[in-house]
């Protein structure tokens, strides 16, 4: 069972738009520095949609080599095409990743039966454990908690990062898996509340700057320092609103790069925050004391 604040990983890229591998190397140190719980190489956050296949795979093997065992790695292995994560998941698997995070396929609007094979199919594929990600905002359909407590039932799925910021939803899908089941959040915003609710963990945007910070406040939460717990999150509240400001992960690769973890470049469609965007993500900043 996973717990704890883990990091859904940028890929740092050079002005060109080359993906920057040294600086990738820099963000993991950085994680492993701050005490993260682990880390999701090649997610959306990492701005999959734009990786190429070699590239995707690339990045997942170095995160790999560069954890080398110190926390887990969950490889993002999500598609819209079934076969492709497959694929994804595979090659995770033979690169020594701990387990893939599969979103829900964006784009195609598949019933609820459409996910429950596209998912089945990918666990089918390989032995690692496998997290199902819920994101309706980017992917409009949701994995309802019905089709949750029937997917369950494999050996293989294990988890699920929930990003639809219902504090309901852990209870929900507890009572429909019916067993011990890894429920993660993906809001940052609202994570105490979910653990409240008898989550987890968070696979978390904001850890990619603070990871520390982040680590630190769940430590507290496990330890019964529930005021402590609280202070950090309000802490970090401003952070977390700034990096929301604009499509994820615009604003965070930018507060990476005030920091000196890499530079703020994307992929087209996705561009530089504009300059409001970034006066917020600077004062958030200098409320944790991480610019002057």
């Amino acid at each position: 069972m996973v717990r704890g604040a883990l990091t859904a990983l940028v890929t740092p890229m050079q002005a060109d738009g080359a993906v920057d591998y040294a600086a990738f190397a820099r963000l993991i140190e950085h994680q492993v520095k701050g005490g993260a719980s682990g880390v999701i190489p090649a997610g959306t956050t990492g701005e999959s949609p734009t990786l190429s296949h070699d590239e995707h795979r690339r990045v997942v093997a170095q995160c790999v080599e560069i954890v080398a065992g110190r926390f887990p790695v969950m490889a993002g292995a999500g598609s819209n095409s079934t076969s492709e994560a497959v694929d994804m998941a595979r090659h995770a698997h033979s690169v020594g990743a701990d387990s893939v995070l599969v979103v829900v396929p964006y784009y195609n609007k598949p019933t609820q039966e459409g996910l429950y094979r596209h998912f089945m199919t990918v666990a089918d594929a390989t032995p690692l454990p496998l997290y199902l990600y819920c994101i309706p905002g980017r992917s409009i359909v949701d994995i309802s908690p019905e089709t949750m407590g029937r997917l369950a039932q494999h050996p293989n799925i294990v988890g699920t990062k929930d990003a639809t910021a219902n504090m309901a939803r852990p209870i929900s899908v507890r009572r429909a898996v019916g067993k011990p089941f890894n429920q993660l959040s993906g809001d940052d915003n609202s994570t105490l509340a979910f653990m409240a609710a008898g989550g987890d963990g968070c696979i978390s945007v904001t850890s990619n700057v603070v990871p520390d910070l982040c680590s630190q406040m769940f430590a507290a939460w496990d330890e019964g320092r529930l005021a402590d717990a609280i202070a950090l999150q309000d802490r970090l509240t401003p952070l977390h609103d700034a990096l929301f400001t604009e499509s994820n992960p615009g604003p965070v690769k930018y507060a990476l790069s005030r920091i000196g973890l890499c530079n703020a470049t994307l992929r087209l469609p996705l561009v530089e925050p504009q300059e409001s965007t970034k006066r917020i993500v600077d004062a958030a900043l200098r409320s944790l004391e991480l610019i002057d």
